[in-house]
């Protein structure tokens, strides 16, 4: 193993477990890091003492054009990729394990503006019905999911992550630590990034899908006894995969209809945009999807924002 080995490894290690980096966050990062230290092997870097700020640069360069192995890479998955090189740097550097930080003053590319796209309310509508065509055990859970990535803005791997006890419904209590934490109604807890949980509210549609779900479907999915406390379950009784939510969102969206492109994600922009359509506080909005920072939620008033000039420009005589 290689200085720049020990080097990655101990960073990996320090997110884990002083960070509480998620581990769809480090497996992206050593996956990332894996491409960095094979560009840097093949000019005879193997030490992060000898990485300068010109490795770091043409790395950045060889990501956006691509290379024999790899194709081009989007100015935010580039970014991305070198958001763990500059991690991994200055962790070296305030542990004193390198001298400065080479990558300190190599900013990323910048990706064009794009605003969170989501769909009107009718297209969710169709959407939800059909999820849940027919009554099999798998169509009364996807009802339940998509109903709970709409309903409560959860990220998908939030909703997969979901065990039993996370869900607080009618005659449920969630395990918390005292009756101060306990929410009004339904609700159900999510972990979120950097294990950042939250309670989010749920109403009766959501409550009503995942009532049928775990009544009737999910003992028939489960009966191979592999559940364990899952809440969404697979064919084969395991928890349901990230990729298996993926394609229950896309078969819906097939059926649906929906020429646009409509995956998970674009169910927690739905989420976000019809709440403040509808007057809620950017704030509010914000402890519900669970960012660090308003910044990342005020994007989806730009949504709205664009919302309101359509309508002002289709309804009043002097907008045009």
């Amino acid at each position: 193993m290689t200085p720049l080995d020990r080097s990655v490894r101990g960073w990996l290690d320090h997110l884990r477990v002083e960070r509480g980096a998620s581990d769809n966050t480090l497996r992206a990062y050593t996956r990332d890091l894996g491409r960095y230290r094979s560009y840097l092997a093949a000019r005879g870097v193997d030490d992060p003492a000898a990485v300068s700020e010109r490795h770091v640069t043409d790395f950045l360069a060889t990501l956006r054009e691509g290379d024999a192995g790899h194709p081009p890479l989007a100015p935010s998955s580039a970014a991305r990729t070198l958001v763990a090189v500059r991690g991994l740097h200055r962790f070296l550097a305030l542990e004193g394990d390198a001298a400065d930080d080479p990558a300190r003053t190599v900013p990323p590319p910048r990706p064009p503006s794009r605003l969170p796209k989501a769909i009107p309310v009718d297209a969710v509508e169709r959407l939800l019905l059909a999820a849940s065509l027919g009554d099999t055990p798998e169509s009364l859970r996807d009802r339940a999911l998509l109903e709970l990535l709409y309903g409560a803005g959860a990220r998908i791997s939030e909703a997969v992550g979901l065990d039993v006890d996370d869900l607080d419904l009618p005659g449920r209590e969630l395990p918390d630590g005292g009756p101060a934490e306990r929410t009004p109604g339904a609700a159900v807890r999510l972990m979120g990034k950097g294990g950042k949980e939250r309670i989010v509210p749920v109403g009766r549609y959501a409550v009503e899908a995942l009532t049928a779900y775990l009544v009737r479907a999910r003992p028939v999915l489960g009966a191979s006894g592999r559940a364990g406390p899952a809440v969404f379950l697979g064919r084969r009784g395991a928890r349901l995969s990230r990729q298996s939510a993926w394609a229950v969102v896309q078969r819906a969206a097939g059926r649906a209809g929906l020429a646009e492109h409509v995956s998970p994600h674009t169910l927690r922009h739905s989420f976000a945009t019809h709440l403040l359509d509808g007057g809620a506080d950017v704030r509010v909005v914000q402890e519900l999807l669970g960012h660090a920072s308003v910044t990342t939620t005020q994007l989806y008033t730009m949504v709205s924002a664009h919302r309101l000039r359509e309508v002002y420009a289709g309804a009043h005589p002097r907008a045009r």
